[in-house]
């Protein structure tokens, strides 16, 4: 018994090893079961045995493939929590890119193909998995911004931050391309995944700072002007 259980999580483990692959590279309707049995050398049953079908190993595959990359590139980018809010900024813009710009990851290009041809089985484990990642960056935005910031500010800083990283997501899929499939890559040059993160941060701090300051302005002009009043008031 015990070897038939070693045995059949190695088998899951091979399943979900080629499914990321097989999803990343072809999509979920262009893959079949055949296809991933294939390369995980399992028999084609297999998959509805551990997964009772396609669709239940398309959703474990990804949130398998979004583990080991969170593994291999933790969250904070390798700063400590005692960190600088902007150094902390740096590490996670670090390690989302990392984890685009790693091959042995696939979450993101099995993302890039729902997008282009949805399925709709990804939104709850996507959003799930994604939240707590979303909320640790809203929280170090909102330290940079300041305490006069509203959740709408908060919002948009980070959107526009993940959507420069999303920039790099699309060169790196195109690089993947096959070379004839790469003209618009002639004059691009190599990205180094460091130097681009400087990049974001320098970019991403210019705005949060011009926010930061006409929010403080604000704040002080309606304080001086709620000063005032208290003294009109006062003096009738």
């Amino acid at each position: 018994m015990k070897k038939q259980r070693i045995d059949g999580q190695e088998t899951r483990l091979r399943l979900l090893d080629a499914a990321s692959m097989v999803f990343a590279k072809k999509g979920f309707w262009e893959t079949t079961n055949a296809d991933i049995c294939k390369v995980a050398q399992v028999n084609t049953a297999s998959v509805n045995y551990h997964f009772g079908g396609k669709e239940e190993l398309y959703i474990s595959a990804w949130k398998y493939s979004f583990d080991k990359s969170l593994e291999a590139h933790p969250q904070d980018g390798g700063v400590p929590p005692e960190a600088s809010p902007k150094d902390r900024l740096r590490g996670r813009i670090l390690s989302f890119l990392q984890r685009v710009a790693d091959p042995k990851t696939y979450e993101i290009e099995i993302m890039h193909k729902e997008m282009a041809c949805p399925t709709g089985l990804l939104h709850k484990i996507v959003h799930s998995s994604l939240k707590t990642l979303n909320d640790g960056f809203k929280t170090i935005v909102a330290e940079l911004l300041g305490k006069d910031a509203n959740e709408k500010q908060i919002l948009f800083c980070h959107m526009n931050i993940v959507n420069m990283c999303f920039g790099f997501v699309h060169y790196i899929h195109l690089s993947r391309l096959p070379i004839d499939d790469q003209n618009d890559m002639n004059d691009v040059v190599e990205i180094d995944v460091k130097d681009f993160a400087d990049y974001v941060l320098i970019f991403s701090m210019a705005g949060i700072n011009s926010i930061r300051k006409e929010n403080r302005n604000s704040s002080t002009l309606s304080e001086n002007n709620s000063k005032k009043k208290k003294r009109k008031a006062g003096n009738k």
